[in-house]
């Protein structure tokens, strides 16, 4: 019998290689994604999308509380963004993912949650670092004894490292969504192209695939 698994998908890079890596490792899968007033909402239907074509069951948990206003950055190098911790960091949204998917956990029988967090050009957001995974899990345990193993398999990969996972499982450039702030033209929903995320995406698809050209 398969394991199951909560995997936290936004429809993003990250995310959904988390849901392909868990799918590689014969979980029985499910997308949870969690709508809470974000900006770029475009986001849930790449996801949505995305598990259409898996064939992948999903399900979408919607929340709302008060944000602080937030800046977002534009036409920063990645060493700038390595730098602090990013003005488009949103407190607590980690913690009450998490929170949200070890709920979902206990009440489908799940006994893992993966998420797509990664430390090393994420690390102006301290929820996507090593020592949150591991202090969550403290935590989780505590709050839910036997309950869900939390999972972070791109905790310590590079951005174009994940691209070029994703791209050998099948995954392209195009299927992913990245911008905080998209605009909308007479062709559609564009991504800016200037946001930390869209620097970032260009960049792991960039170098990924030139490494993966190398044979590497």
């Amino acid at each position: 019998m398969k394991q199951k698994a909560v995997v936290l998908h936004s429809g993003g890079l990250d995310s959904t290689l988390c849901l392909l890596l868990a799918r590689q490792k014969k979980r029985d899968v499910l997308s949870l994604g969690i709508d809470y007033g974000q900006r770029h909402r475009i986001e849930i239907e790449y996801a949505n999308i995305q598990c259409k074509r898996l064939g992948i069951p999903r399900k979408i948990i919607r929340l709302e509380w008060d944000k602080p206003r937030l800046s977002m950055p534009t036409n920063r190098t990645i060493e700038e963004m390595r730098k602090d911790v990013s003005p488009a960091f949103l407190p607590g949204r980690n913690a009450v993912f998490l929170a949200v998917a070890c709920a979902e956990a206990a009440g489908i029988g799940a006994s893992e949650i993966w998420i797509g967090v990664n430390a090393i050009d994420f690390s102006g957001y301290p929820d996507c670092r090593p020592e949150f995974i591991e202090a969550f899990r403290r935590m989780a345990k505590l709050a839910i004894p036997s309950g869900p193993k939390i999972r972070a398999p791109l905790l310590r990969m590079t951005k174009p490292q994940i691209a070029r996972r994703g791209y050998r499982l099948g995954l392209r450039r195009g299927d992913v969504w990245c911008c905080y702030q998209p605009t909308m033209s007479a062709r559609g929903i564009e991504s800016c192209r200037k946001c930390d995320a869209c620097i970032l995406h260009e960049y792991a698809w960039t170098e990924g695939l030139r490494h993966l050209r190398k044979g590497e």
